[in-house]
């Protein structure tokens, strides 16, 4: 169980301790069961998701008055950091919704807002976040799926084709929030909408065969001459690129969150076992070089927690938080990656096995250093954010 840190309120504590109890009544009894059995047969446990909402864990960071929580994104994230440590597959669809409601949230007007939000942030529904193909991955502005007006003037409708791909959700989000090019001008070409789930003219892939994750169910979303009214055009027409850039802003911090509970939960696992397997007629945490592995590794999680926190922070004062988001989503991955794999070494041979969890979030962390910005990325916008500053600066 993460350590007890300092909550902003006295209600961001009732909300941490909250998520607590519901990952440990819900959550974790019944994950490993659920990720096994949907290595096989893919599922979504939406079960899991309408818990959540129902407790009022989906909305955190958005306005009351529109149906959100009302809470610091500092508070949001700590939530998802509580449920990666019990079933991260729950964990990441938390934060796939939260991007999802974050377009609208801050571009829609203010139309759009009173008349998609409040469905969107109540607990019921869930979102999926469509910006991926096969061919434009980091480079998003190479993207070709297509949104046409029935008239370029005064457009009533638009009609989308084209294929979207590791879409998590898909098939069974409520809307899609959709990332299409309404120009041939590059990255100033895209456009975003919010697409209703029961659209006709989508179409799902087959679920992909993961690594890991197998509770997140992923695949491709093909919109085969969907209309969408123009009123779901969010922001202006050549918008897209903006905003999907802000909204990974705040969604690379719910991976640097969800990345850290998954970390924090192998590295509790690993200590325990260290304090009860004995060698040479003591517990093995005892010989030194597996006790500053383990120092090593409460560091790490300690100092990813602390990325993510400081970005949040300066999120919650409209700050610029671009680079500390790199920032925190590359030390929070790349740490999850280190820790889950050192957590079955400490566990030797019976880490490697699928009698404790480890092995699965080995393979679960390695995805988190990918979506979102690849690591690679991260350092780019972080290596370009520094050189902006410094020659503002000179």
């Amino acid at each position: 169980m993460p350590a007890t840190r300092l909550m902003p309120s006295e209600e961001g504590y009732d909300l941490i301790e909250l998520t607590r109890e519901i990952c440990d009544k819900e959550l974790r009894p019944r994950v490993d069961e659920a990720e096994r059995a949907a290595a096989t047969t893919p599922a979504l446990p939406r079960d899991a998701f309408r818990t959540l909402g129902r407790a009022g864990l989906l909305s955190l960071p958005y306005p009351e008055d529109l149906g959100g929580g009302g809470q610091p994104y500092e508070v949001y994230l700590q939530v998802v950091e509580e449920i990666a440590s019990a079933w991260m597959s729950v964990a990441v669809g938390v934060s796939v919704h939260s991007l999802t409601c974050y377009p609208v949230a801050q571009f829609g007007t203010m139309a759009q807002q009173e008349a998609l939000l409040p469905a969107m942030l109540s607990g019921d529904q869930l979102g999926a976040y469509c910006l991926s193909e096969r061919g434009a991955g980091s480079d998003v502005a190479s993207m070709t799926a297509r949104a046409t007006p029935d008239d370029e003037t005064e457009p009533t409708a638009y009609q989308l084709k084209g294929t979207k791909a590791w879409i998590s959700h898909a098939g069974h989000a409520d809307f899609y929030t959709s990332f299409v090019r309404t120009s041939d001008d590059g990255a100033r070409g895209l456009s975003c909408f919010v697409v209703p789930g029961d659209a006709e003219g989508i179409a799902f892939g087959a679920p992909e065969k993961k690594m890991g994750l197998h509770c997140d169910t992923v695949s491709e979303v093909h919109f085969e001459g969907v209309e969408v009214s123009a009123d779901r055009l969010v922001g202006e027409r050549g918008q897209g690129m903006a905003i999907a850039l802000s909204a990974l802003d705040s969604g690379r911090l719910g991976i640097a969150a969800a990345a850290t509970g998954l970390a924090q939960s192998a590295l509790d696992q690993a200590v325990a076992y260290a304090k009860e397997r004995e060698q040479f007629g003591r517990p093995i945490g005892d010989n030194q070089g597996l006790a500053f592995l383990l120092a090593d590794m409460e560091a790490g999680v300690t100092s990813a927690r602390a990325a993510y926190l400081h970005a949040a922070r300066l999120h919650d004062a409209g700050r610029p938080f671009t680079k500390e988001a790199a920032v925190a989503k590359l030390v929070a991955t790349d740490n999850a990656m280190r820790v889950t794999t050192d957590a079955v070494q400490v566990l030797g041979g019976a880490g490697y096995t699928q009698d404790f969890p480890l092995e699965r979030y080995m393979r679960e962390a390695k995805v988190t250093q990918i979506f979102e910005g690849t690591n690679q990325i991260q350092r780019l916008v972080i290596s370009r954010q520094l050189l902006k500053s410094s020659s503002k600066r000179g």
